[in-house]
């Protein structure tokens, strides 16, 4: 390592999470990768990364502009060579392969059509690249357009479809050759949100019915938590947390993780007890109650009788003021957003808690700002974090 490396967004401090696999499952398998853009000052893209991509399964890089997830798309890709370490595919070393030796294609957020040829001759141009026969070229295009749902178009010139048939031309095109892996670098970032949501649905379909390795690239958490079959989590250069959307989001393991992926509550607590899988910890209300712990475990004296807590605000309900509530505060605003409504509650020492509670047919609001509710905590709803 060189002494003037900076980190893309600061120094990285946070260790690689790596998820094993029996090596028969693996796609991708990044090890100790590291990658410098040198320069004037030299920046730490990536820092010592290692994951596994397993066979036939939607993976998520998620993280803000910055954070490295890119710069491994890229290398996985062969756009970029690590500085250190080693990328292997399927067992085989590719960490110096050049892109067309690599059985990988990619799909970029500019989608690169040809605007003078047709929907099929989009398709089918890579495979004429490859020296594909006519029939075999005709026979994949006519198959690819099938799973795109876009046959009736095949004739359609790309600068005359919209942008959600371009994107999926895109898709048609980089999946024609039946590569081993599909690279997909924030493909949805240019269409309007309700399309979005479509092409979410329409991605995770065409993985799984094509079998082929998917590995996505977005900063959007609604995209990976709908779309994956597991999400790395990515800050300055470093893998944070490797799992399923479910465990990401209920049980994040660093507070960069609780606070990227969705609405949180923070609150510092006395650590009383701790165990294999749980600890104590006492509220600034005086209540105790227990708290998961995150994967790996914390100690106490790394925790230094002091630890941070999440509570998401779906797993906590407002409720009358009283000695037992696990919490209180006084409300100080109400958000109806129209599925749900957000309480913001003031506790006493200034903190503001967020419950979020889901409206029903017939939501009617009783709670009032200024007054001083109790705030009720549901069982296995407090998560201790690794600072």
């Amino acid at each position: 390592m060189v002494s003037s490396v900076k980190s893309s967004a600061g120094a990285g401090k946070s260790k690689t999470t790596k998820t094993k696999s029996s090596p028969q499952e693996i796609a991708i398998d990044a090890l100790h990768v590291t990658k410098i853009y040198r320069g004037d000052t030299d920046v730490l893209a990536l820092d010592d990364v290692s994951v596994q991509i397993r066979k036939n399964e939607f993976f998520t890089l998620l993280g803000p502009s910055g954070c490295g997830k890119t710069t491994l798309l890229r290398l996985i890709a062969g756009f970029e060579h690590p500085t250190a370490g080693m990328i292997t595919l399927e067992g085989e070393d590719i960490s110096l392969l050049p892109p067309y030796q690599r059985p990988v294609n990619t799909v970029f957020q500019s989608y690169a059509l040809f605007p003078h040829m047709s929907v099929a001759e989009n398709i089918g141009f890579g495979l004429e690249m490859l020296g594909k026969p006519k029939s075999e070229i005709d026979r994949t295009v006519d198959n690819m357009l099938e799973l795109v749902k876009m046959t009736e178009l095949k004739n359609r010139q790309t600068s005359q479809i919209s942008g959600g048939q371009q994107q999926r031309v895109a898709l048609a095109r980089a999946l024609a050759p039946r590569p081993k892996v599909l690279l997909l670098d924030e493909p949805l970032s240019a269409l309007d949100l309700k399309l979005r949501k479509q092409m979410q649905i329409e991605l995770k379909r065409l993985q799984h019915e094509t079998g082929i390795t998917f590995v996505f690239v977005t900063h959007d958490q609604e995209e990976a938590l709908t779309m994956s079959d597991r999400v790395a989590v990515m800050s300055e250069g470093n893998i944070l947390q490797v799992g399923p959307p479910r465990e990401i989001y209920d049980h994040p393991a660093e507070r960069f993780v609780a606070n990227f992926i969705g609405d949180t509550n923070f609150i510092t607590a006395g650590l009383v007890s701790i165990g294999k899988s749980s600890a104590k910890v006492k509220l600034p209300s005086g209540k105790t109650v227990a708290a998961a712990l995150p994967q790996g475990g914390i100690s106490k004296s790394d925790a230094k009788g002091k630890v941070t807590v999440v509570i998401r605000p779906e797993h906590a309900r407002i409720g009358k003021a009283a000695s037992n509530s696990t919490l209180s505060g006084t409300l100080q605003n109400i958000v109806y957003i129209g599925t749900d409504t957000h309480y913001h509650l003031e506790l006493p020492k200034g903190d503001i808690f967020i419950i979020r509670s889901q409206n029903q047919r017939d939501f009617e609001e009783s709670h009032r700002v200024g007054k001083k509710y109790g705030i009720e905590i549901g069982p296995g709803a407090v998560q201790v974090l690794r600072d």
